[in-house]
């Protein structure tokens, strides 16, 4: 008796599979006591993955068991994998807070609304599927995953590195180790033992077979399943019996394909056209078959033939033996065959129920151009754009482009094209297309968005220097165009040549900022008119010029009713003008709104950006461990979109704590890179840090040559305006003077500008170390009048001890010793220890007793388990940590246990007095 092919059941199809099917069985195991768990299956076609994940999903037991498979003609339509995931749960959306849910509704087409982030989508999958395995445990099964959609691959890749407390098992079958499953835990899946093959032939064989012939076919088999079983049916019966030998050596897959196309011509016609017609649609829906072969005059007895021969089954859904008895049939088709099927289909679709995948249809049915089939996806593509699936609008765009009737259409849609893969991170695809449309009759505007599309290629693949150039030329081009357009433009361009730094050659800050000036006046001004007259000027003139034009703009984006979407678009702008005027509470505030704004709309490959720059405020000010919940918030996002690790954050704390080795392997780190347009700022902030570590440790030729290498004469307006203070310090300190005047000067036009109490105190306190006698003290007195009134302890503190060290060098220990305290005891209870160490020592020089204290907590608390005890101390919910951790509302709960666990507390309301015992909260001055 012979294997019934569609029988999963049947003990063939899991010979030689004991270790892998129980490594499966020990993954369902630990689901259903509560745990994730995530495991890719990898082999090639044929090995045998859809047996091995059959009888894991129609043999073991488990609370729920979801079937996905990707399909390769559906790899263009956006979320077609999630949809199948997700489908069954759809009434449990209300459960997810409202932006994920919105975001899930987009993906799907239920609703309109603003394209959603992937990472919001993919949270918002992970959160319904939390939730339903809150009933009962759930395992998901993701066959033939190389063939999903890219969006959804990419949000269960996500999914599958976010479960923890959460009892989902994972399982993805694949060819491939994709991009999206790199890192995840692994099983390989070989060929058969040759014993194996052995068994597995002898099973499916219905008559006799030569020896010889048998050992060939296991030896070219390779153990591969598919091959063994479809060996017999593709050689003629006497060459089985009578020991011939086997044709010359094939390769696995053209050997299967020839057997299933022999196969298919032991059918009737009329069967091999509905074949056809089921493996051209993805969907499976029978429905849907039965109209498109109504259309081709197929009867529904054309099914039979198929069924009996064991090729495909025609019932509640269509379904192949195998995904490649689909690939075999539809690839053996004539061009004109496929044609014809795709048009009944297209017909058969209902064109207000699923418009997408009807004008897919429709565009493989064209045998030419067609100007209405290419306009219909390009609204497809417009579709697929407002659901979050670039890749998807991509692909139908340029589908689109084949199409297209009317030459005039075409540049139009090469740059739709080129944009749609700019989005979707395609950069080399963008250029390709946007060469494409340079080759065309362009009229100026398409020429000028043509360069646009460029600069912000250069910009996003870190071309800085090339971006600005590039965006520059686009901007003088829009000029008699678009003005508004010309503006924005402009920004990109400035913002681009301000991450160029020095290495900007034809679209420099300098050259941006006059060619912005020129343009002519916007009659109704917006923010990006006073950002852009404010920061042009910036850099034309002197600072106090430009200073209130400045406080204007900064003010008024400040003021502004702004939406969520227009924070990641004036964002970096707009700090650079608070930051010009010293405003850092300004910019603070500033960073604070947009990262809500940003968790709000779910941008979380902006996010981490402004982490960043909000951890050097926050550090700034002393807030250590604030700024280490930040880091720990930037670090859950980086993680979960694949973005590069913060380096920016950590190496600040420790250049503020005085952490000598921890912060000289980060700058050697940030240092150390190939030199490339773009990276100027990093190597700035490094020179930054290092100079603050080092004049805290008293080293002051050090400081002397970080800050200079900082100071270097670029017009970076962030990390080389900071090193300035630093520069003029570690110049006196190390009997320098003369080297201080020029840099003295320049933070004086800078820090006296904005009218700040930081900057005023700043400048204050260096001018005091390059004077003397009554003008000093006048001065040291000063900037700790200024500095008292913000919230930057660390630089308060500093002030104290400069003034406390000039007194003890003027002879005058006894008035020394007072500010010597001060600094001793705010930097001590800052955490800034290497600056604590320096007051400490000229103490003991005044003959004060002093004991060395250190800032050490008594925590035991992770990173992880510190911020989410302090967003649950601040009176988050379970869901609204999850948001900003990327975790389950239930793995919140799980390392919310373990915390009061660790701090020996029962509730959130003793989270305040446990996080400040054990010194988790900043301490107020």
């Amino acid at each position: 008796m012979t294997a019934d092919p569609w029988h999963p059941d049947h003990e063939t199809e899991l010979i030689d599979r004991d270790i892998e099917l129980g490594r499966l069985l020990r993954l369902v195991e630990a689901v259903r006591r509560g745990e994730s768990r995530v495991l890719v299956v990898r082999g090639g076609p044929g090995v045998g993955k859809t047996a091995l994940l059959d009888r894991l999903t129609e043999r073991v037991p488990v609370g729920r068991v979801l079937r996905v498979t990707g399909v390769q003609s559906e790899m263009e339509l956006v979320f077609a994998g999630l949809h199948q995931l997700c489908a069954p749960f759809l009434d449990r959306l209300e459960a997810l807070p409202a932006p994920q849910r919105a975001a899930l509704r987009v993906a799907f087409g239920l609703s309109e609304g603003p394209s959603p982030d992937r990472f919001l989508v993919a949270l918002a999958v992970l959160g319904l599927l939390s939730e339903v395995a809150g009933d009962e445990p759930l395992v998901c099964v993701v066959d033939d995953h190389h063939w999903l959609d890219r969006a959804s691959a990419q949000a269960l890749g996500f999914v599958a590195r976010r479960l923890a407390a959460d009892p989902v098992g994972l399982v993805f079958g694949s060819r491939l180790t994709t991009e999206e499953l790199v890192g995840l835990p692994e099983m390989h899946l070989s060929g058969l033992s040759p014993q194996g093959a052995r068994t597995l032939l002898d099973s499916v064989l219905t008559g006799p077979l030569d020896t010889r012939i048998r050992e060939q076919i296991v030896a070219e088999s390779g153990g591969n399943p598919l091959a063994i079983r479809e060996f017999p049916q593709a050689l003629p019966r006497e060459l089985l019996a009578g020991g011939f030998g086997l044709p010359g050596a094939v390769t696995l897959p053209s050997r299967v394909e020839k057997s299933f196309l022999r196969q298919l011509d032991r059918v009737p016609e009329q069967t091999r056209r509905l074949l056809l017609l089921a493996a051209a649609d993805p969907t499976g829906d029978s429905a849907l078959v039965r109209r498109a072969a109504g259309q081709l005059g197929l009867p529904p007895q054309a099914a039979t033939p198929a069924t009996e021969a064991g090729l495909a089954r025609f019932s509640a859904r269509v379904s192949f033996r195998h995904p490649l008895l689909r690939s075999a049939v539809y690839r053996s088709a004539s061009v004109v065959e496929r044609q014809a099927v795709h048009r009944a289909l297209a017909g058969a679709t209902n064109p207000e129920a699923d418009p997408d995948r009807r004008a897919w249809h429709r565009a493989h049915a064209a045998p030419g151009p067609d100007e209405a089939v290419a306009a219909e996806l390009e609204y497809s593509a417009g579709r697929a754009q407002a659901r979050g699936g670039p890749a998807a609008a991509a692909a139908m765009l340029e589908k689109a482009i084949q199409l297209t009737a009317e030459p005039a259409r075409r540049p139009d849609r090469l740059l739709a094209a080129a944009q749609a893969h700019l989005k979707a991170g395609s950069y080399s695809t963008a250029l390709e297309l946007l060469a494409l449309a340079e080759a065309e009759p362009l009229r100026e505007e398409q020429r000028a968005r043509a360069g646009t599309l460029r600069g912000h290629v250069a910009f996003a693949s870190g071309r800085a220097g090339d971006a600005a150039r590039l965006l520059l030329q686009a901007a003088r081009r829009l000029e008699p165009l678009d003005v508004g357009l010309a503006r924005e433009t402009y920004l990109t361009a400035w913002l681009a040549a301000m991450f160029a730094g020095g290495r900007a050659i034809g679209g420099s800050l300098l050259e941006v900022s006059q060619a912005a000036r020129e343009l002519p006046r916007s009659r109704r001004p917006d923010q990006a008119d006073s950002l852009l007259d404010a920061l042009s000027l910036l850099i034309t003139s002197d600072p106090a010029t430009a200073a209130p034009v400045l406080r204007g703009a900064v003010d008024a984006m400040a003021a502004a009713d702004l939406t969520a979407a227009d924070a990641p678009r004036w964002g970096w702008l707009t700090h650079a003008a608070a930051v010009a005027l010293w405003d850092h509470d300004a910019w603070s505030s500033l960073l604070e709104r947009e990262a809500a704004a940003l968790r709000t709309i779910g941008a979380f490959d902006l996010l981490p950006v402004v982490l960043v720059a909000l951890t050097t405020v926050t550090a700034w000010s002393g807030e250590f461990t604030a700024a280490t919940a930040l880091i720990a918030e930037s670090d859950a996002v980086r993680e979960a979109t694949g973005a590069p690790a913060d380096t920016f954050g950590p190496l600040l704390l420790a250049a503020l704590r005085g952490d000598a080795e921890d912060a000289a392997e980060r700058i050697e780190a940030m240092l150390s890179g190939e030199p490339r347009t773009g990276r100027e700022p990093s190597v700035t902030y490094a020179n930054w840090a290092a100079a603050v570590l080092y004049n805290g440790l008293g080293r002051y030729d050090d400081a002397l040559a970080a800050a200079t290498h900082a100071d270097d004469g670029s017009r970076d307006l962030f990390a080389a305006r900071w090193a300035l203070p630093e520069l003029v310090e570690a110049a006196v300190r190390s009997g320098n003077p003369d080297l201080a005047a020029g840099p003295m000067a320049r933070l004086a036009a800078s820090a006296l500008s904005g009218g700040t109490d930081l900057g005023a105190g700043i400048e204050s306190r260096c001018r005091a170390l390059l004077s003397e006698g009554e003008k000093a003290e006048h001065l040291y007195r000063k900037a700790i009048d200024h500095l008292a009134r913000t919230r930057y302890r660390p630089e308060l503190g500093r002030a104290h001890l400069l003034h406390g060290e000039w007194l003890r060098r003027e002879g005058r220990r006894a008035d020394a010793r007072i500010p010597l305290r001060h600094a001793y005891d705010t930097l001590t209870a800052v955490g800034m220890d290497g600056y604590a160490e320096r007051a400490r020592r000229e103490l003991l020089a005044t003959g004060e007793t002093v004991r060395k204290r250190t800032t050490e907590t008594l925590s035991d608390l992770t990173p992880r388990e510190t911020l989410i005890a302090r967003l649950a101390r601040d009176g988050r919910t379970n869901q609204e940590i999850g948001t900003t951790l990327f975790i389950s509302a239930r793995t919140v709960e799980w390392h919310l246990r373990k915390v009061f666990g660790k701090l020996g507390i029962t509730s959130r309301r003793e989270l305040q007095a446990a996080l400040t015992r054990r010194g988790l909260l900043d301490r107020p001055s």
